[in-house]
């Protein structure tokens, strides 16, 4: 489904939902897009914490210039990813009872996408980090690329590849 051209979804959704209507189709949207932000806000702002924290700790030190811009790019991503992933609560309550919903799943879900990706580059940035602090630069080069790798594959890769799929339902 494409979430700026919904009608290209309609007659699936009339087939398979019963009628279901444009005001059902984006409240059900914004239902599963809020539960699956509800499972990444907790652990993006758990990891901007920590991440807030590292530059007062002995051991920060350790590391080099270069992890030291790594750790900046990291925070970065990571206060992004925050934004991004919050930012359709801020707009629901801005928009709320302004007959909006169209343009709120719309830009909640440009949200969510951005938010993921960002979040991405975080994890990427932290295993980078500690995979230098403890076993050194090339440990954690190798660790930042095949994070890098790992998100990349399975959280754009796979489900760009399962988008372009035609999968039917099985018959009940």
């Amino acid at each position: 489904m494409d979430v700026d051209h919904p009608e290209n979804d309609q007659s699936w959704d009339h087939r398979e939902r019963g009628g279901e209507t444009e005001v059902e189709r984006l409240d059900r949207n914004w239902t599963s897009l809020l539960q699956e932000l509800r499972v990444t806000q907790t652990g993006v702002q758990l990891l901007t914490g920590f991440l807030l924290t590292l530059p007062f700790q002995q051991r920060f030190n350790v590391l080099n210039d270069a992890m030291r811009m790594v750790y900046l790019v990291t925070v970065g991503c990571s206060v992004g990813a925050t934004v991004a992933l919050i930012a359709p609560v801020g707009m629901h309550r801005l928009l709320f009872r302004r007959h909006r919903l169209v343009v709120l799943v719309s830009a909640a879900h440009r949200c969510a996408y951005a938010g993921l990706v960002l979040l991405g580059l975080a994890m990427t940035g932290v295993t980078t980090i500690i995979f230098d602090a403890v076993s050194g630069h090339i440990a954690g080069i190798i660790a930042g690329v095949c994070a890098l790798a790992l998100f990349t594959l399975f959280w754009m890769v796979v489900p760009l590849w399962l988008r372009t799929r035609n999968l039917e339902l099985p018959e009940p």
